[in-house]
């Protein structure tokens, strides 16, 4: 990776704007993805309990690998990564004794609100059919070697521009046995203080063949939940009274993103936290009240993921590269990487308040949001799936009055736009809408 222009030095590099490269998601290379991953599959096992200190087998190993391979690519870019290792000690129904857990984070400051953050990431721990087998083989190539060298792939792609806002490309611990590396993650979040815009957790992205012989490399499936996980008792009743449910920010950067599909590749959104019954390392953050959803595959492989590697009836198991498809991995990375660059760009959205009970209009209100020159309203029937596709309004200010339009029958949106065009997700006038935790949203 050597940022496009090999000729710069490192201090010209560094002032070098966006607008003089290609567009960001061109910069993804498949064959670097496919080099990862098999390199990622090299340490045996990444499971949390195995080795910290073996230099070639183990999670400790492998982790080192993926701080090194953050570090070229800030050496690329003059050192425009911050990596910082949070660690903490866990201990669980599937850690028995404590054990330290690190998280491998490169942080790409913005240059003008570098405390709103957009976080990428995947969970770098591997595991076969035993949730406690530390030494067995457990290659992990989708679950979740396609994350975590999507994670690489995108500092890579984004690391040698320049962003209002801050990006973090996050490896994460401990997701197999616990989530304990999105919990460590979200924790270290709020410690910093960070206005976390949005997460993106990804998560088993790179097959496109189930076991059923079932095929699907045109989607991926994006995650997010409805209600807000951190609402108080007091929105849920605003919620009841005023609607909202479906309307969280998580919910609202779900179909943000389904507008981003290009490259042969579309999103499906599923409207529920996770897969049935299960989990990933998104939903410590949606505990805490950010904003997170889950990438992964339109078609799982059940006998690839949490299988040990063998043959049974002329049938393979185990999660191997031969089972993954890198063209696939190739283009959710892409999608990420378009994601990125908007989110990074654009201000937050606003939160935004609606008046309208009992009344012939509407009226529309929102916060001031630092870098936003402009601000979009939207508005959307209340069984529709999506937001019209045109804003309603347009407006410097911080409110706006629609004449002859009864609020029962819509909901409302505001979006940011800023001085350079880039706009954010649209956050949603009701109780619960703020892209931000409940203790901090403004009513």
């Amino acid at each position: 990776m050597d940022c496009g222009m090999k000729k710069l030095l490192p201090f010209a590099l560094l002032a070098v704007p966006a607008a003089a490269f290609a567009a960001p998601d061109e910069a993804v290379s498949q064959s670097r993805l496919e080099a990862d991953v098999a390199r990622l599959v090299a340490f045996g096992t990444r499971h949390t309990l195995s080795s910290q200190d073996d230099p070639k087998r183990g999670i400790g190993a492998a982790r080192k690998w993926a701080e090194a391979e953050f570090r070229k690519t800030s050496a690329a870019c003059g050192g425009c990564l911050e990596i910082v290792l949070p660690e903490t000690m866990v201990q669980g129904e599937r850690v028995p004794t404590p054990v330290r857990l690190v998280d491998v984070v490169a942080i790409q400051r913005g240059t003008e609100r570098p405390n709103e953050v957009v976080i990428v990431q995947g969970h770098i721990d591997s595991r076969n059919s035993d949730a406690m087998d530390a030494k067995g083989e457990a290659p992990g190539a989708n679950d979740d070697g396609s994350g975590t060298a999507l994670v690489l792939e995108a500092a890579r792609a984004l690391a040698c521009r320049k962003f209002a806002g801050t990006i973090v490309y996050a490896v994460l611990s401990g997701e197999e046995q616990g989530l304990y590396g999105g919990k460590l993650l979200a924790d270290y979040a709020k410690a910093q203080g960070w206005t976390v815009k949005a997460v993106l957790n990804n998560d088993i992205v790179g097959n496109s063949r189930g076991s059923d012989g079932l095929t699907d490399d045109t989607h991926v499936r994006v995650f997010s939940e409805g209600p807000r996980d951190d609402a108080s008792d007091r929105t849920r009743a605003a919620q009841r009274a005023i609607g909202g449910e479906n309307d969280s920010p998580s919910r609202n950067l779900s179909r943000w993103l389904a507008g981003l599909g290009d490259d042969g590749l579309s999103v499906r959104q599923v409207w529920r936290a996770d897969r049935m019954g299960r989990g990933g390392d998104h939903l410590p953050f949606q505990e805490m009240g950010y904003p997170a959803v889950r990438f992964t595959v339109a078609v799982e492989n059940y006998e690839r993921q949490h299988q040990n590697v063998r043959t049974e009836a002329g049938r393979p198991f185990g999660d191997t590269m031969e089972a993954m498809d890198f063209a696939y991995l190739a283009k959710v990375t892409r999608i990420n990487v378009r994601a990125l660059a908007k989110l990074a760009a654009a201000p937050m959205p606003p939160a935004a308040k609606v008046t309208a009970a009992v009344q012939t209009y509407t009226d529309v209100d929102w916060s001031a949001v630092p870098g936003a020159a402009r601000y979009r309203v939207w508005q959307r029937r209340t069984d529709a799936a999506g937001w019209d596709a045109k804003p309603v309004a347009e407006t410097a200010g911080t409110h706006v009055r629609l004449d002859s339009v009864r609020g029962d029958d819509w909901f409302f949106g505001v979006s940011t736009v800023a001085a350079d065009g880039s706009e954010s997700p649209i956050a949603s006038a009701v109780p619960g809408g703020a892209y931000l935790p409940e203790t901090a949203a403004k009513p």
